[in-house]
Parts: C-alpha cells; sequence; structure tokens
C-alpha cells in the first residue's frame, strides 16, 4: 500500500502496486490511468510526478490575461464556489424554518410565536412585492413551508403540531395572506377548508391549470393529509413535471409551490418501498437503454450527491486503486447539490481537469479500456429531467427521496457480475438501500455506514452515543441469495487503510 503514496514528491500520484492474487490469472497490468479532457485530447495521470508542481491559484495578471473575472474562479478548498451562479438563493429566514419543520413525525421541532410572526411576516411582505433580490422568498419555499404545517396540522403526533405560538400567529396572519397568496399555495396551506377556520373555499376547489397540475393536484391531496401514494400514482407525476424548463429564472410547466410541495410532502409522510422504487426507476429509459460494457464484473459506487463536508470524500482514489487490478468501477454524481452542497467526486475531477461531461457511450469504453478501467458519471448527463431539480432542492431545503434513490443508479451494466456499494448515515434506510440493490438485479449489494454517510470509514474509536442507530463503519449486504450483516469484511478493511493512508498523506502535506 506504501507505493500509492510517495514521501519523495509534493503531489499525490499513482505508481504501481503489487498484489498477491489467488486468480491463477495475472491481473492486468496498469502502468497509467487516462482521463478524456474537455478539448477531446487526453489528460494522462503519470506513474512519475513531473518536475514542476500544477499551480492551483492564479495571480490577478493571469486573470486578467486570460480574460476571467475573479467571481467566476472556482476555489477548490470551497465546495460552494461550485454552485451555479445562475440559481436565485433562497430566502434564509423562511429557510431556516423550513428546517426545523418539514422534517418528520419525530424531528419535527415546532416554532416559537416569535419566529412563527417573523416567517410569516416574510412570506406576506414577499408575496406583495415589498423585498427584492435575495430577500424575496420563491414559490418553492411558499410551497414547501406551507406544506409542512399543513402536513404537521393533519397527521403528525400532537408534539410535533402546531405550537400554541404558531396558532396566535397564523391567525393573526391568515386574513392577509389569504388575500395576497395566489390559489395554488392556498390550496397547499389549506387543502379542505378546515385548518385555518375561516371558511376558505379556494382550496376545496383548487384543480390547478392543465392536465399535468390537475394530476399534481390530487397527488398533493392525499400526501397534505399524511397518505402515501402508489408506484404508478408517483412514476406518473414525475413524468408529467419532469423535466423542469424555466425562463428567465422561473418555471414554465406546473407551479414550483406544488411540485416543491409534492417533494417535501413525501418525505415528510416516510419513505415506503413502493414510493422509494417509483422514484428511483422512473427515468431509467429518460436516455434509452443503458450500455452494456464489456467486462467480467462492475462495481457502481454511490454516495450523497451532496458532497462531504467535514471528512474525507475517498471513493474516487479506491476506484483508482481498484482498477489497477483488474475490477471495473462505476462512480456518479453531480457537481453541487443542496442542501449540504460539499465536496464532490465530481469537483475533485474537475480540479484535476478531468471531463466529467461524458455520455455513456463514452464512460462504457473508459471502463471497458485496459489502461483505464473505471469512469464518473455526472447526472447532468445521465438524467437530465432529475438534474433540472437542483435549484428546486436548494430551497425545499430537506433532502427529497430523491436523495436516497439517486445513489443506487445503473447507468451501465456489465456482461459479467454487477454489484452495487452505497452509503447511508440516518437510520432506517439500510433495508430500503438493499430493497432497491435486489430491484436492480445486481449479484451483491452492500450498505455502509460511513462518516457523512459516505463511504469512508474511519479508524478512530468513539462512543456509541455519538452516533445514532448503527455505529459508524457498520456494513449490511447480500451476495445473491446469501445475506451476509458485518462491521467490517477484508474488503472494508483495505478501504479503511487506504483512506486512512491518504487522509494522513494529505494532512501532512498541508
Amino acid at each position: 500500500m506504501r507505493a500509492l503514496l510517495s514521501p519523495e514528491s509534493s503531489s499525490l500520484y499513482f505508481t504501481s502496486i503489487n498484489i498477491v492474487s489467488r486468480d491463477p490469472n495475472p491481473c492486468r497490468s496498469r502502468t497509467s490511468l487516462y482521463f478524456l479532457k474537455r478539448d477531446g485530447g487526453c489528460r494522462l495521470i503519470r506513474r512519475k510526478p513531473r518536475s514542476t508542481a500544477v499551480k492551483a491559484v492564479l495571480d490577478s495578471a493571469t486573470i486578467e490575461e486570460l480574460g476571467l473575472k475573479e467571481s467566476d474562479m472556482r476555489n477548490p478548498a470551497i465546495s460552494s464556489t461550485y454552485r451555479r451562479s445562475m440559481l436565485p438563493k433562497p430566502n434564509q429566514t423562511v429557510l431556516e424554518a423550513q428546517a426545523r419543520i418539514c422534517t418528520g413525525p419525530t424531528q419535527t421541532r415546532p416554532l416559537s410565536e416569535e419566529q412563527a410572526f417573523k416567517v410569516l411576516d416574510t412570506i406576506l411582505r414577499s408575496v406583495r412585492g415589498e423585498l427584492k433580490d435575495e430577500e424575496q422568498v420563491s414559490k418553492a419555499q411558499i410551497g414547501a413551508f406551507f406544506a409542512g404545517m399543513t402536513i404537521r396540522a393533519n397527521s403528525f403526533p400532537e408534539e410535533t403540531q402546531w405550537s400554541e405560538g404558531e396558532r396566535r400567529a397564523m391567525n393573526l396572519f391568515w386574513p392577509l395572506l389569504l388575500r395576497a397568496l395566489p390559489p395554488d399555495v392556498i390550496f397547499i396551506a389549506d387543502p379542505e377548508g378546515s385548518i385555518m377556520g375561516l371558511g376558505n373555499s379556494v382550496g376545496p376547489q383548487f384543480i390547478g391549470n392543465g392536465t399535468t397540475e390537475m394530476r399534481l393536484v390530487g397527488a398533493l391531496r392525499e400526501i397534505l393529509a399524511g397518505g402515501h401514494l402508489g408506484y404508478e400514482e408517483v412514476q406518473g407525476v414525475l413524468k408529467d413535471v419532469l423535466p423542469l424548463k424555466f425562463e428567465d429564472g422561473k418555471s414554465t410547466g406546473v407551479s414550483e409551490s406544488l411540485l416543491s410541495a409534492f417533494l417535501i410532502g413525501q418525505r415528510m409522510n416516510r419513505e415506503t418501498d413502493r414510493k422509494l422504487k417509483a422514484y428511483c426507476l422512473a427515468f431509467d429509459d429518460e436516455l434509452g437503454p443503458a450500455p452494456v460494457a464489456d467486462v467480467s464484473s462492475l462495481t457502481h459506487y454511490g454516495e450523497p450527491y451532496d458532497g462531504n463536508t467535514r471528512f474525507f470524500r475517498s471513493t474516487l482514489f479506491v476506484a483508482a486503486v481498484r482498477s489497477c487490478y483488474g475490477e471495473s468501477s462505476l462512480l456518479h454524481g453531480v457537481e453541487w447539490m443542496p442542501p449540504k452542497g460539499g465536496v464532490t467526486e465530481e469537483q475533485m475531477l474537475n480540479f484535476m481537469g478531468a471531463n466529467t461531461n461524458l455520455s455513456l457511450h463514452q464512460a462504457k469504453e473508459l471502463i471497458e479500456d485496459e489502461e483505464v478501467g473505471f469512469a464518473y458519471i455526472s447526472q447532468h448527463e445521465a438524467r437530465p429531467s432529475l438534474y433540472s431539480l437542483i435549484g428546486l432542492r436548494e430551497h425545499i431545503k430537506k433532502r427529497p427521496p430523491l436523495a436516497t434513490t439517486e445513489k443506487v443508479q445503473q447507468f451501465i451494466r456489465a456482461k459479467g457480475k454487477e454489484s452495487i456499494v452505497a452509503g447511508f448515515y440516518h437510520e432506517g434506510y439500510e433495508e430500503p438501500l438493499l430493497m432497491l440493490m435486489k430491484r436492480r438485479g445486481v449479484h451483491s449489494g452492500l450498505v455502509v455506514k460511513g462518516e457523512e454517510g459516505a463511504l469512508s470509514m474511519t479508524t478512530r474509536l468513539r462512543s456509541a452515543s455519538t452516533s445514532k442507530g448503527f455505529p459508524v463503519n457498520y456494513c449490511s449486504g447480500f451476495r445473491s441469495e446469501y445475506h451476509i450483516r458485518v462491521l467490517g469484511s477484508r474488503l472494508m478493511l483495505w478501504t479503511m487503510i487506504l483512506n486512512q493512508l491518504i487522509h494522513q498523506e494529505l494532512i501532512d502535506r498541508i
């Protein structure tokens, strides 16, 4: 393993690796790794480091000479610089309230009277046009906030329903909001005209504009009452409304308020197996059948798309090392994703000069290439419909069901055996992830409770009280019809060692 990191160099690079294998057939030799560049050429990650280090920071003279704006420069150490600048930012006052109330039946924290007054006043002033730019409360935020309030009133346990302070604030503001809010939001806030107690007739009579919104409104009536939709219902709505189309920063299809209420409402009501399967499989055929790579085995790695902010993200390096002894890997993700907006594999690859805009067929060729053996696919290229939701996902604050299902994608198939490895952190997602893997029909699957829900494991001892549910490094999986449940297999032990070595090396070099 020490061959991975050279103390003689000031930069990380790959060298040859000697591995003792029980396979009588010698594994293929990897002498170098290539990435396709954006201009169509190749960038080579060499076995030997170049004599000059890559300069990560451009001085002001160079920036001016290249005609670049400093605001357009991306700092590889700050993941928020990868957020698309054209995305409108959410109102922070309402976003903080959403973080408290737009969550599960036991995790919700009711607002105090002061907090509720501030939020409702902010929404009222925004819809009246008194707030500008980043102070404005988006339609998506308003939809998510009132969906959270409605679901809490209709179906949550008493301790997470409205507080007395929230009720007093709503009693004061609702007559004013009723005159200012559009019909779709009034429907979300009081779908049956019974929550606010003012005899509102807008909610019960609202049907939406056009057939697509009518179907969405019908689904929302069930969701806002705390109910669950079936597999076909969820898939039908998703395929109707996506991809979102925007003009001048505004959606030209369905109401953003209704769609955000749909997404956050399904999360608040908890995900059922039917719901998760619908989100997972809805867009498998968006670009046609998945390409089939001519390899004996392929491992799909699924990590949280919103990245890491506190711990090392190691899977890209693990995939590169595995390729050196003949094991093919496929990584997938996105450049930047809320709510965490952390470091992702796409950011790291972009910084290294790799092409992260590969088509599925280009990625298939890299997996089959004897000199590469692994590839990365961006959601932007593989699932344009889901990628169109990034801006909306920032404005609903909490993770929608997609945050679970997008980790279990199968963008490329293999002629040989396939495996899926996915990370999780929060209690209750182990079995749903394994269920989705089995639904994919892979030979084996593994879920890992890694740092921040990623696949990076830890060698640090910690008390059981620092982690809810299963301890960090917990693993569970299946292989064919045999189910295994382990705290650390030999493969995971090697991964832990590799993680620690690379992490420590990087720390030592800072």
